[in-house]
């Protein structure tokens, strides 16, 4: 094998494996596991008497971690040079600034920056280290469907925030003015006041703060009342959101295989073509069988 084919194969095991390929699933599951022992490991370190008493191993656990995703970081770098033909430092440089390039390097960053400050706080150093449960975004698009779904309707969207801070903010002005005399460990202020509003607002309710006076209890029915809308219409944005990129997604795909089905066949190129957008839009194979039937059906019969 050559240099170049070395990387594309390497670049191959490390994403996200495709059907048939055992020693990419194998990778896939090995850094999954790690990361969710990782996960697991900080978690259990918040308990004091625990991380007492285990230390040494979690010592042990964090230094082998760290070599680990040091190790797969910098083959990942290597490999990223086989995603542009002929300038492998722009596949390098994509991966660093893509958001799972960020996330891998700062899956070892706490270790790193322990050594540079040496006096940094350890809960900051947890924190960062929870990090590293977005190396899982490797092995699934929800995230990046997230952030492409609110994208695609972020009109729709900024305008349900700009209605939800009109909320907030006209709220907690009416509930300083109403409550302030009468509650001014609570009410002092209106950034106090918006603590109040925006947990009344989403609905939530903690109940830790509630008006006394007549005007501010007919102001917290009212916002509970605004709150159920709001929450409502973001909800209702994001769902429509997602549902709206499943079915353009199908469109896609189906209209590329019928594409590839004028002719009547599909050649290898198109069938790798089509498999590549296949995994990029999640799409099962089960989907696929049934867009396949259906596009078969709709072809023109030919003529005797």
């Amino acid at each position: 094998m050559s240099y170049k084919s070395i990387q594309k194969r390497t670049l191959e095991i490390l994403d996200q494996s495709q059907d048939g390929d055992a020693i990419s699933k194998i990778c896939d599951f090995v850094i999954i596991a790690f990361v969710m022992l990782n996960i697991f490991g900080v978690i259990l370190e918040t308990m004091s008497d625990f991380e007492a008493r285990y230390h040494l191993e979690f010592y042990i656990f964090e230094t082998f971690s760290i070599a680990f995703f040091t190790i797969e970081y910098f083959t990942r770098l290597w490999a990223a040079g086989a995603m542009i033909d002929g300038e492998s430092w722009r596949g390098r440089v994509r991966y660093i600034f893509s958001f799972n390039g960020l996330v891998d390097l700062a899956a070892t960053a706490p270790f790193y920056l322990q050594i540079l400050m040496p006096g940094l706080d350890l809960r900051v150093l947890r924190i960062l280290r929870l990090v590293r449960v977005f190396k899982l975004s490797h092995y699934s698009t929800a995230i990046e469907d997230l952030f492409s779904a609110v994208y695609q309707e972020r009109k729709a969207f900024i305008a349900a925030i700009y209605l939800l801070l009109i909320a907030v903010i006209l709220t907690s002005s009416l509930m300083y003015f109403a409550e302030t005399t009468h509650q001014p460990d609570k009410f002092g202020s209106i950034p106090d006041a918006i603590y109040w509003s925006l947990i009344t607002l989403t609905t939530v309710g903690y109940g830790d703060v509630s008006p006394v006076t007549g005007v501010g209890k007919i102001i917290a029915v009212s916002t509970a009342f605004m709150g159920v809308c709001v929450v409502a219409l973001l909800t209702g944005i994001v769902a429509s959101a997602f549902a709206n990129q499943i079915t353009r997604r199908k469109v896609i795909f189906e209209s590329q295989l019928r594409e590839a089905l004028k002719d009547g066949t599909i050649d290898e190129d198109e069938q790798i073509s089509l498999e590549n957008l296949r995994v990029a839009f999640n799409l099962s194979e089960e989907q696929v069988a049934e867009f396949y039937l259906q596009a078969q059906k709709e072809q023109p019969k030919k003529k005797p």
